[in-house]
């Protein structure tokens, strides 16, 4: 494991001890390593919504969105506008293609913890604030922080050359 990597997952496991919730720990965790200075510390209000599946909804998992937004402060698009309309399209679903990036976060994911949602991640526990609910989300976001930092070194050492998993356009 990367010096790297390891710093995020302790930014993570701190800021969740400290009450950030699972979006927020994961983003600040990444934020906090200077990775992404353009940032400020206040960009993790973003992911303030995302705690506990989309305000407490049960939808998509905060620490992995959090995650994504991780990533995306590093290999996101800058300036989205760049370039003709064919450029900016090229540039998310081609070859390379920052979809074919992204796509692996939400499998890899859902392959580790069998589900994408809240909800589900959490359907062991009928008491949200059941202590082992909380040790159960300290521990994906810990491991779900690190696999943001890896998705930031993968970028930058592997490109956006990826082959896509399942995805709703039906890309190879």
């Amino acid at each position: 494991m990367s010096e790297f990597v390891e710093k995020v997952k302790d930014n993570a496991a701190n800021n969740f001890k400290v009450g950030l919730n699972c979006a927020e720990s994961v983003l600040k965790a990444v934020l906090d390593t200077g990775v992404a200075p353009e940032y400020p510390t206040e960009a993790v209000a973003l992911a303030t919504g995302f705690g506990g599946g989309m305000g407490l909804a049960g939808h998509n998992c905060g620490a992995l969105v959090g995650a994504v937004m991780a990533v995306g402060a590093v290999h996101g698009r800058k300036n989205p506008m760049e370039g003709e309309f064919q450029d900016r399209v090229d540039r998310l679903y081609g070859n390379p293609g920052l979809y074919r990036f992204f796509n692996g976060m939400s499998h890899e994911f859902r392959e580790k913890y069998g589900a994408l949602d809240c909800k589900t991640l959490n359907q062991d526990y009928p008491e949200w604030f059941d202590k082992n609910r909380f040790k159960a989300c300290m521990k994906m976001v810990i491991d779900v922080a690190g696999m943001a930092a890896e998705y930031i070194e993968k970028g930058t050492s592997d490109g956006y050359t990826q082959p896509f998993g399942e995805n709703v356009a039906k890309k190879v």
